[in-house]
C-alpha cells in the first residue's frame, strides 16, 4: 500500500512541485492550502507524514498551530516543516512543538525525498527488533542505527533525524575533529555554518536536560567539533 504524504502550503505552485516529485517517487499525496482545510481533513484521517510550511495564507504561524494540533491527534506521525523561513527562533519553535525535521525550501528535492524516506525508514525500524550489530556504545551513550534513536546514561533523547546524523558522526569518530562539511554530509542537507551551529547548541541542550554534566561535544573553533573520548 503506497504512503500517504500531506503537503500544507499555501503557493498553489510550490505544492504542486513538491506534489508531482513526491507521487513521481510512488507516494499518494494530498495538498492543502491552509490550516483549516487540512485540520479537518486530518481529524478525518491522518497522513502517514506530513509535510508543513509556517506562514499559511493570513495565518503568520498557521503552521505551528498545525503542528500543536498534529501532534494532539498522534504522538508518532512524522513531521516536516518545509519553510523558507531559517531564523533560530522559528527551528527551535518547530522542533520544541514536536517535528522530526524543519528544512527550508532552498533544499533540494532530490534531499527532500531522501529525508522523507528515511523516517519512514525509521518508522518501519520501530516495529522491528533491535540488531545488536547497528548498536555504537561510547561510554555513556548508545545509538542504535536501526531504530535510530540514542540514549544517554540509559535515557532516551529526543533527536531529529538531522540531529541523530550529527551525533553519529561525531561519536563513531571519537576524538576526531569532524568539521562542518562532514557533518552535512552525514546528515544529508546543506546549510550554512549558522545553521550547523545551532543544531549542535540543540543538541547539547537535550543532553544537558537530563545530565547538567554532559560536555561531551566540544567546539573546535575554525576547524568543527568532536566527541570526547574522555569527557572532562
Amino acid at each position: 500500500m503506497k504512503k500517504q504524504i500531506a503537503i500544507v502550503e499555501d503557493e498553489p505552485a510550490i505544492r504542486e512541485n513538491y506534489a508531482d516529485l513526491l507521487s513521481r517517487q510512488g507516494y499518494q499525496v494530498k495538498g492543502y492550502a491552509n490550516r483549516q482545510e487540512a485540520i479537518t481533513a486530518f481529524r478525518q484521517q491522518l497522513p502517514d507524514l506530513a509535510i508543513l510550511d509556517i506562514g499559511l495564507n493570513d495565518e503568520m504561524e498557521g503552521g505551528f498551530e498545525l503542528c500543536r494540533e498534529l501532534r494532539a491527534l498522534s504522538s508518532t506521525l512524522p513531521i516536516i516543516f518545509l519553510t523558507a523561513r531559517d531564523n533560530e527562533l522559528d527551528t527551535v519553535s518547530g522542533l520544541r512543538l514536536g517535528a522530526d525535521d524543519y528544512l527550508t525550501k532552498d533544499i533540494s528535492l532530490t534531499h527532500l525525498s531522501a529525508r522523507i524516506a528515511a523516517l519512514f525508514r525509521r518508522m518501519e525500524a520501530l516495529k522491528q527488533p533491535t540488531e545488536p550489530d547497528k548498536i555504537l556504545e561510547r561510554g555513556g551513550l548508545t545509538v542504535d542505527l536501526n531504530r535510530f534513536q540514542v540514549n544517554w546514561n540509559g535515557v532516551a533523547i529526543d533527536l531529529t533525524l538531522t540531529e541523530f546524523w550529527f551525533v553519529h558522526a561525531l561519536c563513531n569518530h571519537p576524538g576526531h575533529v569532524r568539521s562542518r562539511d562532514q557533518l552535512m554530509d552525514a546528515a544529508n542537507i546543506l546549510v550554512d555554518a549558522t545553521s550547523i551551529s545551532t543544531h549542535i547548541k540543540r543538541i547539547r541542550r537535550k543532553f544537558e536536560d537530563i545530565d547538567h554534566t554532559f560536555n561531551a561535544i566540544e567546539t573546535v573553533y575554525g576547524l568543527g567539533y568532536r566527541w570526547n573520548i574522555t569527557p572532562a
